[in-house]
């Protein structure tokens, strides 16, 4: 069996029609028997790229012994003309995560997943110092354990005082190597806790930050991301929040 850490988080494949468009990363959170798949909002539509998927795909373990044991779960982005998924915006604007609520009666009777709940959420405490360590779940330009279908792990660490909207906008910084794919990642914390998944969920993995006048043949990029805020997702979860809604935080 694989550390809980890693069954937390899916491969995420986008498709228009029978078209595949891009991968990414998705996890897993549970609230009151409710499950959803969290991603960035911009891996289900990003008008800045013109990326319009249809339907997305994740992956599923389905034997809890043998890993290589996977199906293919499909999601249809909308019905009836609406959007599934639900998005958040602040006082910054629009907020670069999704949830979309999975209808358990279909997963597969024997799927193998661990998620994230409310109590994983990490509130601003002065115990999160810059500089404190982080890690990122993933699947970066769709590397990972093709055989046994797991993300891989990298390092991060707070570049910004964490609670603090970096800039005004609803997101912390951190400094690690990310690549494409990674978008939708959970960013987290290890504490010594007594729990099944004995880490802290920090926010969702958006994208890197770079400076528009960067000197792109004299400076390298900064290496610096975006990290929105994980109490985003008691926002998009609450019962009377209906699938293609954009929910207003209200947050300071």
């Amino acid at each position: 069996m694989a550390e809980p850490l890693l069954l937390t988080t899916t491969r995420v494949s986008t498709f228009r029609e029978q078209q595949l468009l891009t991968a990414a990363t998705a996890f897993f959170f549970l609230r009151d028997e409710r499950l959803f798949a969290v991603t960035s909002r911009h891996v289900l539509h990003d008008e800045a790229t013109g990326h319009f998927p249809d339907r997305i795909e994740l992956v599923l373990h389905v034997d809890a012994t043998d890993l290589t044991r996977t199906v293919s779960f499909s999601i249809l982005l909308y019905s009836e003309g609406l959007a599934v998924w639900r998005q958040g915006e602040d006082s910054g604007g629009a907020v670069d995560v999704a949830v979309i609520e999975l209808d358990r009666a279909k997963l597969p009777e024997a799927s193998v997943m661990r998620a994230f709940e409310p109590h994983h959420i990490q509130l601003p405490t002065p115990e999160v110092e810059v500089g404190a360590s982080l890690r990122v779940v993933a699947f970066p330009l769709g590397f990972y354990d093709t055989r046994h279908h797991l993300p891989v792990v990298r390092h991060a660490i707070v570049a910004s005082s964490f609670g603090v909207r970096f800039e005004g906008q609803g997101y912390f910084l951190t400094d690690g190597r990310m690549h494409r794919g990674t978008s939708g990642a959970p960013v987290v914390r290890r504490v010594d806790e007594d729990d099944s998944i004995p880490w802290r969920l920090m926010g969702v993995h958006s994208a890197r930050l770079d400076m528009s006048n960067r000197d792109a043949a004299q400076d390298e990029i900064l290496g610096l991301n975006c990290t929105w805020y994980a109490d985003i997702l008691l926002a998009l979860t609450e019962k009377d929040t209906g699938s293609g809604a954009s929910v207003d935080v209200r947050r300071p």
